[in-house]
């Protein structure tokens, strides 16, 4: 296992990712289908690194010949009465965990680094993604998501960048924002991981109790409740045993969600099917629907969803 390379710096990623892609193209890096692989994978994070991030990063390292991982807890997309100050923070095992992967680097900036001004200039999320559900809920928060991953982006020249389906929005959001200024880089989403419970994996899970934690897991019976329903009738349908006028409404589906979150202890926020333009739908069509939902469980926010 070849030690881990550190960057502290905007400037040592930028020099790190020049020379890394240089000595790429002079070796001999290839794939499982012997074609060259000189490529550059982005893993961007806030640390307190768990098994989902650890997916995302050997992703990574199957598809490019460096993998950068950047651990930075972004104070632009915590809002004054957000947990910025508590949120977890692991840095040595975060560094253990990249290096026990084969990562190639961690970029570890200070926000001094990343903002250097109180008066920079930002980058607007598009309203129709970024004004709606976690974004009304946290209004200034994707704002501060794209201020940080555009400049991730830019310092690593990367040609690909890594981001879990969990963070469903997120991932619109900074898809869009790529697709709009034309940033020459390929987002992977990658499946969500769940804990043995079923509870997605979320560095914020660590905040909840013992008692919290068994309320929590209503949240992904009720993601399975609703996928369980989605599939048997979409399955009866194809095999023509009910009318296709009768496949599942958006409204039915959700209403089987609604259910096992009922009386469960979650505060819940939302619970919404949408298209992947976050318009809200009536009707679920694979590969173009999604359900979402938030919800509270003491103080912790958690976000579950189904991508249908």
């Amino acid at each position: 296992m070849s030690k881990i390379t550190l960057l502290k710096t905007p400037k040592e990623l930028q020099a790190y990712c020049i020379k890394a892609r240089e000595n790429a193209k002079s070796t001999k890096s290839t794939d499982k289908k012997g074609n060259k692989k000189s490529t550059l994978g982005l893993v961007p994070t806030m640390g307190a690194l768990h098994a989902g991030h650890s997916s995302l990063i050997s992703t990574s390292i199957k598809q490019n010949s460096h993998t950068i991982v950047s651990i930075f807890v972004n104070p632009a997309q915590f809002s004054p009465s957000e947990d910025l100050a508590t949120y977890p923070r692991t840095i040595e095992a975060d560094i253990a965990r990249c290096e026990e992967l084969g990562a190639s680097a961690v970029f570890l900036p200070q926000a001094s680094d990343m903002y250097q001004s109180d008066d920079e200039a930002s980058i607007n999320p598009p309203k129709s993604l970024a004004c709606v559900l976690e974004g009304f809920a946290r209004p200034s928060h994707f704002g501060g998501v794209l201020q940080v991953i555009m400049k991730l982006f830019w310092l690593s020249c990367a040609d690909n960048a890594y981001f879990g389906r969990k963070d469903a929005q997120q991932l619109l959001v900074i898809q869009k924002m790529v697709k709009d200024f034309f940033i020459p880089i390929s987002i992977v989403p990658c499946p969500i991981v769940r804990d043995k419970d079923g509870l997605a994996l979320s560095s914020r899970n660590a905040y909840l109790s013992k008692e919290e934690r068994e309320i929590a897991l209503a949240i992904p019976k009720a993601i399975e409740s609703m996928k369980k329903h989605y599939d048997e009738i979409s399955a009866k349908s194809k095999n023509h045993k009910v009318d296709s006028k009768k496949v599942p409404s958006a409204k039915e589906v959700l209403s089987v969600g609604q259910k096992v979150l009922q009386n469960s202890g979650v505060e819940l926020d939302y619970l919404e099917a949408c298209d992947y333009e976050l318009k809200r739908t009536d009707t679920l069509t694979p590969d173009k629907s999604i359900i979402l939902l938030a919800g509270f469980v003491g103080k912790t926010r958690l976000l579950d969803n189904l991508w249908l």
